[in-house]
């Protein structure tokens, strides 16, 4: 993968914005840069996958969101996590806890393998 390619795999963009609005209300650009920061700049959410995630789990009910005003004084939708949000947080978290446990013992060679 090169630099510029740094763009989440396909079912990571859910539970990376899940996990990082359990820290508090955020709006778009907040999540994004969050994101960012957590992963060291190994992460980077396009804004377009961004707002279709974030619209798509508002109209699922995982999380709500609320017009307000930006610390730069502009106009910005906040997103805050519902309880429904919480529990498809922690449906995705076990599953790619179960998927990154089955990848790492197939990396790792077996006893007796070299």
């Amino acid at each position: 993968m090169t630099e510029q390619d740094r763009g989440l795999l396909p079912g990571t963009v859910d539970l990376v914005i899940l996990q990082t609005l359990t820290h508090g209300t955020l709006h778009g650009f907040g999540i994004s840069r969050s994101i960012r920061a957590r992963s060291d700049g190994a992460l980077e959410l396009r804004d377009a996958a961004l707002y279709q995630a974030l619209h798509r789990m508002e109209r699922a009910g995982w999380v709500q969101a609320e017009w307000g005003v930006s610390d730069r004084g502009r106009r910005a939708k906040f997103y805050d996590l519902t309880a429904a949000g919480r529990r498809q947080l922690e449906r995705e978290v076990g599953f790619w806890e179960r998927y990154a446990e089955g990848v790492f013992k197939v990396l790792r060679p077996a006893t007796g393998e070299r």
